[in-house]
């Protein structure tokens, strides 16, 4: 990193004929290095641990638990203090869960971090992006990004994408000396450039820090657990000044309180109630469940960027992606060649091995190497390079063995609009794309293009198909299996190719697609965004698709309420991938694609999505799981402070008997519960579920605690331990039963989890130790009995009324719609 001295940095001139042909030697590299000038990013790529530990530790509701265990530590009241040593629990937990998933999935990150070519003393070198100097030569290929802002020093046909800084979709040429901004990337051509600025100095630096960093996406979840707490945090100030004199004037008044001492122990009261209310573990339980969720997909080669995305997996209900490298296995192998009219004397098969060495080919014609070897030399006298946006590239060769302009590329942007003598060539492209083989035209032409037609990507009329070449490409094993999961699923999948309509249907239905006819031309797709979005709700399979119609139809499913993954491993993909509300990028792929996108599967294995989705169902059906757990506890304990603040009444609980009732009954419960296997589907509404539960159970128990209160005052003969102590049975019995509903369906984990709090309750009860610990008394028979009513009452209410809403609300599974 660049230090600041004061003093202008200044290093030896250097000589340009020679950076350009041999780059930095390893002196002058050692010098910039020195003077800070290199491509290393200050930003960090995920929160530091001192970020962490301050966000799980140090906030307004932390600070109000734990400044509450200290006071009553002061008051020489330790055992009630316990509920500190959980808060502190509870941060720990958060801190050592979220570092060790920062470390795990910064290992990963780097791993899997793009690098860079560059010219050092002749050599090209791949080094590190953050290992790039100033004035370093850069060696830019197709499918590159760019490392750091630099001036083009070669070009031969090179063409940048900037539209991830730009927004314009349409890929500029690049000539010498123009200006190539980091965060770009190549989608043509090649080239060497200097780099000018590096570092912080440079676009790269913000572009990798904003997709690098750990962060905590907008999300449903999040947002709905920090508004709990908003609106927890505003209400327990006034619920505060309620408790304490409620408090202080059950225990005779506060002039009377303060003159006996008395005041001690209703503070204890007060401090109960005020702990109560906030739900201690309901962010470390969300932040667990999201770190846990990440860590088990990179056990499966699966890169999570940011951890909130693993929530997002949960609500996807369209699924956009390519024909190549998901559906098939991305391989294209050469399969027929079909010779129509080639000039005589001409040797079409080195035209083609030419085309399939070219550095600058593409994919689908270095497939062509193998089948194709490049026996002597043809000598071209002008060239055009591939570009995905033309979908054909030329050249032109002045030699007897194949004189003449040669054009290798699509049948319908070569020779589709030309003469109808070239209608056979197009009706035997049909019908080899109808069977899902990819398919290309070499055509010729005696006259050759003029510098006007290249510049402006015009053929000559004169074009005949000399050879229509047939590729096939091999299926996925698992592309049927995967795809027949999506759809049980309910998420819709959208094929979106650049390959002809007719193959990619043809693959499509191999691939166990349901879907007839042929796919939609995107070259027929309108512009008006409300036409697109309807088009895309109609069709499932596209070809002829751009890179900027994939954005668009990304846009225009997202405007019809769906939320959308894109996978993609090309440079084309990125800007779609970035759009989408769920990027998912190949690890094969592109430097570019992976950096913007949200997901990465390392190994490239498009089987990986059904195992994605689950495991981001589980997250999100656990935290809703674990919420109502939580909300309903913040539900109860806030009745119960406003009604016996009001009423004047002793809170009927010591915090240490809360500490054992929370443990039990939610803390202990809800961390197993929220890493445990759930496929529920999700649906919208997080939170309005969460409260329409947990409302009506909290006032349930509340309810129940007064019942058993209101009759311990009218028998007015119990001990305050045998009141606490049956107020504790009351309340476990209800609070058990919402964690035995919430834990349906039982399988042998879940019920022996429930059947553990069960003991554990009656163990703090029953064994002498531990009930003396807590301040617990053995109850009279008329207590405990009225205790035991009040709960099994209580219980029948709160299973009531979960029945009651699984009627009222069910899921697309037609039953309740936290159960599945």
């Amino acid at each position: 990193m660049r230090e600041s001295t004061g003093e202008a940095i200044v290093l030896p001139a250097l000589d340009g004929a020679t950076l350009a042909t041999d780059g930095l030697d390893a002196d002058q590299v050692a010098e910039r290095i020195a003077a800070g000038l290199t491509n290393f990013q200050p930003t960090p790529p995920s929160r530091s641990f001192w970020h962490i530990l301050r966000t799980n530790l140090f906030t307004l509701l932390n600070t109000i638990v734990i400044g509450s265990a200290v006071l009553l530590l002061l008051l020489g009241q330790w055992q009630d203090a316990l509920f500190g040593l959980a808060a502190l629990g509870n941060a720990l937990i958060g801190v050592v869960q979220e570092y060790r998933s920062k470390r795990a999935l910064d290992r990963l990150a780097l791993f899997n971090a793009p690098h860079a070519r560059v010219l050092r003393a002749g050599v090209v070198r791949e080094i590190a992006m953050a290992d790039v100097v100033q004035d370093d030569v850069i060696v830019l290929h197709t499918g590159d990004l760019v490392p750091a802002d630099a001036v083009v020093l070669l070009s031969e046909g090179l063409e940048i994408d900037e539209s991830l800084l730009t927004g314009e979709s349409a890929p500029a040429e690049k000539p010498v000396g123009d200006e190539v901004t980091s965060g770009s990337t190549v989608v043509a051509g090649k080239g060497n450039a200097r780099v000018v600025r590096v570092g912080a100095d440079s676009f790269v630096s913000r572009l990798t820090a904003d997709v690098k960093r750990f962060s905590l996406v907008d999300s449903e979840l999040r947002n709905s657990v920090n508004r709990v707490l908003r609106w927890i945090s505003v209400a327990l100030f006034p619920l505060m000044v309620i408790v304490i004199n409620g408090q202080m004037q059950a225990a005779g008044g506060w002039g009377e309180a303060i003159a006996s001492g008395a005041w001690r122990h209703a503070s204890v009261g007060a401090i109960a109630s005020v702990v109560a209310m906030i739900p201690l573990g309901l962010v470390l339980m969300t932040s667990i469940a999201f770190a846990a969720g990440a860590v088990r997909l990179g056990r499966q080669s699966v890169l999570i960027h940011e951890l909130a995305a693993v929530e997002g997996l949960a609500r996807v209900d369209v699924v956009c992606f390519d024909k190549t490298g998901t559906l098939t296995e991305g391989e294209i192998v050469f399969d027929s060649a079909h010779e129509f009219e080639t000039p005589a004397g001409s040797d079409w098969r080195q035209v083609l091995a030419w085309f399939a060495a070219d550095e600058n080919a593409n994919a689908t014609t270095r497939s062509l190497r193998g089948d194709f070897p490049l026996a002597g030399e043809l000598h071209p006298s002008a060239t055009v390079p591939f570009s995905s946006s033309r979908r054909w590239s030329a050249v032109t060769f002045d030699g007897a063995a194949a004189r003449g302009l040669w054009v290798l590329g699509s049948p319908d942007e070569v020779v589709g609009a030309q003469l109808a003598e070239n209608q056979p060539a197009m009706q035997l492209a049909a019908r080899l794309a109808a069977t899902g083989h990819r398919t290309l035209v070499l055509a010729h032409s005696v006259q050759p293009m003029t510098a006007e037609q290249a510049a402006h990507d015009l053929l000559p009329e004169t074009l005949r198909p000399a050879v229509i070449v047939s590729l096939g490409e091999k299926l996925r094993p698992t592309a049927a299996r995967t795809l027949a999961y999506l759809v049980e699923q309910g998420v819709a999948l959208r094929v979106l190719s650049g390959d002809d309509p007719h193959t990619v249907a043809a693959v499509a239905r191999r691939a166990g697609l349901n879907w007839e006819g042929d796919g939609y031309d995107a070259r027929n797709l309108p512009h008006d965004p409300q036409l697109l979005a309807a088009i895309m709700e109609r069709y499932s399979v596209f070809g002829r698709v751009t890179p900027s119609q994939k954005k668009r139809m990304v846009i225009a499913l997202q405007s019809s309420g769906h939320v959308v993954a894109m996978t993609g491993d090309g440079v084309n993909d990125a800007p779609a991938v970035k759009q989408a509300d769920i990027g998912i990028a190949m690890g094969s792929g592109s430097a570019a694609t992976r950096a913007v996108s949200r997901i990465v599967l390392l190994d490239s294995d498009f089987a990986h999505l059904p195992g994605i989705i689950r495991e981001g169902r589980q997250v999100i059906a656990n935290v809703e799981r674990v919420s109502m757990l939580f909300l309903t506890k913040t539900a109860y304990a806030v009745l119960l402070s406003v009604v016996f603040g009001a009423l004047l009444w002793e809170f009927p609980f010591l915090p240490r008997q809360l500490s054992a009732s929370d443990g039990l009954t939610i803390g202990i419960p809800a961390f197993f519960l929220a890493l445990m296997p759930n496929s529920r589907r999700y649906t919208p509404g997080f939170l309005r579920r969460s409260l329409t539960f947990a409302i009506p159970s909290g006032v349930t128990v509340a309810l129940v605690v007064i019942a058993v209160n209101v009759y311990a005052r009218a028998a007015g003969r119990y001990s305050a331990g045998a009141v606490h102590t049956g107020s504790m049975i009351a309340l476990s019995l209800v609070a058990l039963w919402v964690l035995l509903i919430l834990a349906r369906p039982l399988d042998l984990r879940r019920a022996a989890l429930v059947l553990a709090m069960y003991v554990g309750v009656a163990g703090v009860l029953i064994v002498p130790f531990i009930r003396d610990f807590f301040g617990f008394a053995v109850p009279p028979a008329p207590l405990f009995l009225m205790s035991l009513a009040a709960g099994a009452l209580g219980s029948v209410v709160v299973e009531l009324v979960h029945r009651y809403l699984e009627r009222r609300r069910p899921d697309d599974h037609g039953g309740a719609f936290w159960s599945h």
